[in-house]
């Protein structure tokens, strides 16, 4: 399932992938998802499409 709210995305991240949303790794995040050549940010788009990207962004923004 592909997460279509906050908090779907945060129970997702945190409790089905077991990953702490720190401060310092959603900066990490954010930097790849704002870098347009990023490798993994192209692949992202490329099977989700630009607004899921959006939507990533400000979840991850929401969550630092």
């Amino acid at each position: 399932m592909i997460p279509e709210t906050f908090e779907q995305w945060q129970h997702c991240m945190t409790v089905d992938c077991g990953l702490a949303l720190t401060p310092g790794f959603c900066a990490q995040r954010l930097q790849a998802l704002n870098n347009p050549r990023d490798h993994h940010t192209q692949r992202l788009i490329a099977l989700y499409g630009a607004d899921h990207l959006s939507k990533l962004i400000q979840w991850f923004e929401q969550a630092s």
